[in-house]
């Protein structure tokens, strides 16, 4: 399992990583763009109230005239009521289409993960996933709602105030100009290192989703060997470590907060002395030095603000990279490339020299499975069997393609799977899994997850029937009853015949059964192996099996050994001629073909003893 995917700094632009937003933002970009607009007028609007404070106090406040300073009074009420309806316009224009960006970047992602391999989710811990799926994209869209704009706005609002102030009086402008380089350096230092926390604490906030995933869903566990406190001394470690990140991250903005604050206030400290001076040596008016710190004070906010700016830019950043990590995995191909030839003597399921090695295997190693050749016929059974981690499961996977082949092929009446789509190859074959998994959903939902569009009622109750499920109809909502989370207020028997159910409701014409009748009694596994063979005689099936009883439901049986098919025949054959076989169905510790082995023919039919 891949805990988290970290990323290194070296060669990374956050400005590169933001810029592969606008595929998403392009279609709302007219309400944005005219948000950002009114975001700049209204910030000006703001720049205007010091030029008539100038006027106020150079003209009714110097001339001692009541009627100017109440009309003074005016301006700057109409200006503050626009400044203040301006902003709020802004925010109007950015809530819907950016509720609606994080909505489609959400859906993209859950169809990204629909239609990657198995073997990525097997590699990636499902708490990074979630993580990518909330937090991430909800920092995306904080971006966008405000960052994105007021960097632009503010940038527009210091550049629109200094000219101002330089246009009142240049050598005090040159003094509030002083802390630029400085600023600008520290912002530079600060965007790198921040963007190096600032990932290091989007992955722990993964791998934190992980461990309270699992404990949640293996809460029976934790609990039924008393494991909860060191699950709890787990937690606390990530947390801990996600603290400790998060206290760098409050470190870092604060120095550059303390800069950036710092340098400019001290700059209009210097200017307010000097401008002082020159007021009371008459080089300049009242007005203009009340005009010009009025708007250095303006632009406090805009330059004050830079560093948690560039803090929330660099985390929309991260968690920009973060969700393409996801969305660039290759996807499943279609299907359907492979050319559909194939004889009419190939009809029924065939594996035809058939190779598999896991994609992160290391290089060099030992195929799971090698050179499998194998012929179910069609309207035949064929029991698998073998040793546990033979690769009886992985043979299975890949009649569906949850896996895909490395070498040789499989065929569907003739025809290479790779022919087809993954949709119509998937319509022919049904699966039904030894861990069964059911969704947060009704028990009708589940079922009919395994059927056609359109299926009802009737298709419903004939697959229960054959499942031995009809414990359905007795729960309090019928087969409409919510079975929850991971359907744990069932039973293992419970969910493992609803998983039978789903796989034969469709009726499908080639059926793959991974020991699907292993957490039934004694009594109930009877019933459901009789109505299974009503089944088994309309369908092409391979069933994996563990147990004779299980192994009886098929017509012939394959055994796979050292990742070949090393026998194949009926079962009683297979007793008498295959040591391995019969050590395998006996359940016995012993070597195989040793003495005492219930198989051996010297202890009868094992059919009459079951």
């Amino acid at each position: 399992m891949m805990p988290t995917t970290r990323a290194t700094t070296e060669d990374r632009s956050a400005v590169r990583a933001l810029l592969r937003l606008w595929p998403y933002v392009r279609p709302v970009r007219g309400r944005l763009f005219t948000a950002a607009f009114v975001a700049v007028v209204a910030s000006c609007t703001g720049l205007v109230i010091p030029l008539v404070l100038k006027w106020m106090v150079d003209g009714p406040v110097a001339d001692r005239d009541p009627a100017g300073v109440w009309l003074g009074a005016l301006y700057l009420l109409l200006l503050g009521v626009a400044e203040a309806v301006l902003f709020g316009l802004r925010r109007w224009l950015v809530a819907r289409p950016l509720s609606h960006v994080e909505a489609e970047m959400r859906a993209g992602l859950y169809r990204r993960l629909q239609r990657l391999p198995v073997a990525f989710h097997d590699r990636w811990a499902s708490g990074q996933l979630l993580s990518r799926g909330t937090t991430d994209l909800m920092l995306v869209r904080m971006f966008l709602a405000f960052p994105l704009t007021f960097l632009l706005v503010n940038a527009v609002t210091i550049l629109v105030g200094v000219v101002i102030m330089l246009m009142q009086d240049w050598v005090l402008g040159l003094v509030i100009l002083g802390p630029a380089v400085p600023v600008l350096w520290t912002c530079v230092v600060f965007e790198r290192r921040y963007a190096e926390v600032a990932r290091r604490a989007q992955d722990q906030v993964g791998d934190l989703t992980t461990v309270v995933e699992e404990s949640v869903l293996g809460i029976r566990i934790v609990k039924g060997f008393g494991r909860h406190r060191a699950q709890a001394r787990a937690f606390r470690k990530l947390s801990g470590a996600l603290r400790g990140t998060e206290l760098r991250k409050a470190r870092l903005l604060a120095t550059i907060l303390g800069v950036i604050v710092t340098l400019p206030e001290v700059a209009i400290g210097a200017a307010l002395v000097l401008g002082a001076l020159r007021v009371a040596d008459g080089d300049l008016s009242a007005g203009t030095l009340v005009a010009f710190l009025s708007t250095a004070l303006a632009l406090r906010w805009p330059v004050d603000s830079i560093g948690f700016l560039l803090a929330m830019s660099q985390e929309a950043a991260t968690a920009t990279e973060r969700y393409f990590e996801v969305v660039d995995e290759e996807p499943e191909d279609a299907g359907g490339t492979a050319p559909a030839t194939g004889a009419e003597g190939a009809r029924g399921l065939r594996f035809e020299d058939v190779r598999f090695r896991y994609p992160d295997a290391p290089a060099g190693s030992q195929p799971l499975l090698d050179h499998v050749d194998l012929h179910i016929r069609p309207g035949e059974s064929m029991a698998l069997v073998g040793a546990t981690g033979s690769g009886k499961t992985t043979l299975t996977a890949l009649v569906p393609r949850l896996h895909e082949v490395t070498s040789g092929r499989i065929t569907l009446d003739g025809v290479d799977i790779t022919a087809m789509s993954r949709e119509r190859l998937r319509a022919k074959v049904a699966v039904a899994f030894e861990e069964p998994t059911l969704f947060s959903a009704s028990v009708g939902e589940n079922v009919l997850m395994g059927a056609a569009d359109g299926a009802g009622e009737a298709d419903l109750d004939r697959a229960l029937a054959v499942a031995q499920a009809d414990f359905a109809h007795a729960l309090p909502q019928g087969t409409g009853t919510q079975v929850g989370e991971q359907g744990l207020s069932l039973s293992g028997g419970q969910r493992q015949r609803l998983a039978l159910a789903r796989a034969v409701v469709g009726r499908p014409e080639f059926l793959v059964l991974d020991d699907p009748l292993s957490a039934l009694d004694v009594h109930t596994e009877a019933a459901v192996e009789a109505a299974l063979r009503r089944v088994l005689t309309d369908t092409t099936a391979l069933i994996v099996a563990h147990r004779p009883s299980t192994v009886l439901l098929a017509d012939r049986v394959a055994l796979l050994s050292g990742g070949r098919i090393a026998a194949v025949g009926t079962h009683h054959e297979l007793l008498r001629t295959n040591a391995e076989y019969a050590h395998l169905m006996s359940g016995d510790d012993g070597e195989p073909g040793t003495p005492g082995d219930p198989f051996d023919d010297d202890h009868g039919d094992p059919e009459d003893e079951r």
